[in-house]
């Protein structure tokens, strides 16, 4: 039999028998759990897409398989020839490495100092080779310097390939099918998705699907203080400095489209620190950084939730790879200057006019790629 591809579209990348699914077939269908014990469903009710339970431990299975096998479709990347090139530090890196495995393809992944050594460790784990570059000379950033690396690859090594997570539609396609997961668990239309924005795969692809299929469901996008996705910083964010990955972005994705969110929540690391700390102490998730920022958004958020409203949060991936630093009282402390026990930090709403477009003044400008991954 064939397997249903990401884009809809029968494939027979993946000759597969019912009765015996292979590692990649078990991608998608994560748990959707009720979230009553820290938001108790007398007010409004939450429901967590758990993406931890992918196999590679985040929603970047999602993408990566989607894009992966679009390239052997296509005849762009050859099993046993092909060498797929891409820049990530985190979960994309973990899920590539995974797939690149399964399909005999080589990898190098170019990452930068700040990818943890866990991280590194689980890619070189499935055959991956990890290439780290340090800060662009001319901007002192690190994407720079990981871009300039992939297209020097893409030049030098034969066969090479990048799938590009920042540009790929089917990055964003992949979501089409996390969010028909989402609308067939529920008896009806969520009234709202908090995803947090990074790439802007998970939303762009979302936001489709309910454009597409006519729902009812309003999209919060989830971004990070001192992020430039949905317009300029205003001048009390800029002294913010981001440390947590896989939301916001130091530049706009070209996945972006207008018209995506509804309404856009901007958090703190420290949000995302305590929104952490809170799920796993009220509801024993163990999850991620990105996760936290959503949850924090939809504390923030009960201000103007109608009581009843459903609410769907998207929760990117689990905290396992993060315990040495958001669950690290050190690191908070070091990195932080202060515990999720402080009083609440400033937030943001960024506003967004009926037509989808930023409000006036917030205008997004074209440019090329982040290394946040959402």
């Amino acid at each position: 039999m064939t397997v249903l591809a990401s884009d809809g579209a029968d494939s027979a990348v993946r000759p597969l028998r019912s009765r015996d699914p292979d590692i990649v077939a078990t991608i998608g269908s994560t748990p959707l759990v009720a979230l009553d014990r820290l938001f108790p469903p007398a007010r409004f009710q939450v429901y967590a897409k758990c993406e931890r339970f992918n196999p590679g431990g985040s929603i970047k299975d999602r993408a990566a398989k989607s894009m992966i096998e679009h390239g052997i479709r296509t005849g762009q990347l050859v099993p046993g020839v092909s060498t797929v090139v891409e820049s990530s530090s985190g979960n994309l890196a973990i899920a590539l490495a995974q797939l690149c495995n399964f399909y005999g393809l080589a990898l190098i992944c170019v990452v930068d100092p700040r990818t943890t050594a866990q991280n590194a460790a689980i890619m070189r784990a499935y055959g991956a080779k990890v290439e780290t570059v340090d800060r662009d000379p001319a901007t002192g950033e690190y994407l720079p310097a990981r871009i300039s690396r992939v297209r020097t690859l893409l030049e030098t090594v034969p066969d090479a390939y990048w799938p590009n997570q920042y540009a790929n539609e089917y990055n964003a396609r992949a979501h089409h099918h996390t969010m028909r997961e989402i609308s067939e668990a529920l008896a009806d239309d969520p009234d709202y998705l908090f995803v947090a924005a990074g790439t802007t795969g998970t939303l762009r692809g979302c936001a489709e699907y309910i454009q597409d299929n006519g729902l009812a469901t309003r999209v919060v996008a989830v971004d990070a203080v001192n992020s430039v996705i949905f317009g300029p910083p205003e001048p009390w964010e800029r002294g913010h400095r981001r440390t947590i990955p896989g939301h916001g972005a130091a530049v706009v994705p070209p996945l972006l489209r207008p018209g995506l969110a509804d309404r856009v929540v901007k958090v703190t690391d420290f949000d995302c620190v305590r929104g952490c700390r809170q799920l796993l102490a009220r509801e024993s998730i163990l999850a991620g950084g990105s996760s936290g920022a959503v949850i924090a958004a939809l504390q923030h958020a009960a201000d103007w939730l109608e009581t009843g409203a459903v609410c769907v949060a998207v929760l990117p991936d689990g905290g396992d790879r993060y315990l040495d630093t958001i669950y690290s009282d050190t690191w908070v402390e070091t990195n932080l200057q202060e515990l999720p026990s402080a009083p609440d930090v400033p937030h943001a709403e960024r506003p967004v006019a009926a037509d989808g477009e930023p409000e006036p003044g917030h205008e997004p400008t074209p440019t090329d790629h982040d290394r946040s991954e959402s």
